[in-house]
């Protein structure tokens, strides 16, 4: 386990959102990123809720709240032996959850090496 300030953990985040290439980043909508040091599962880094890209329609309007993206500090530092692997697994985690909300399963993200 490595011990990453959540400061220095938000940097992380932060520079993975940025990684996301322009072109991608230019579709996200209405959706929020958050930190939280624990999850309410053991073992998991990330969680997408919301209404993916692919399921919103006509009716999907101003009035819905943001979709959410949650990355666990905890849980990634406690996998992680150096800073190093920290910061790889954050941007995985980052575009795993991203993924979710352009609407790719679990599935397809495993097989794209997001899992």
């Amino acid at each position: 386990m490595v011990d990453v300030s959540p400061e220095r953990f938000e940097d992380l985040v932060a520079d993975a959102l940025d990684g996301i290439p322009d072109e991608l980043a230019a579709l996200m909508d209405n959706v929020a990123v958050f930190i939280e040091d624990r999850a309410h599962r053991p073992g998991l880094l990330g969680l997408y809720q919301g209404i993916p890209l692919t399921e919103r329609d006509a009716g999907y309007g101003g009035m819905v709240m943001p979709d959410r993206i949650t990355i666990y500090r905890a849980a990634i530092c406690a996998m992680c032996r150096t800073e190093e692997e920290v910061v790889r697994q954050v941007c995985i985690t980052v575009v795993h959850e991203v993924g979710h909300h352009f609407g790719i399963s679990d599935r397809r993200l495993h097989e794209l090496g997001y899992g």
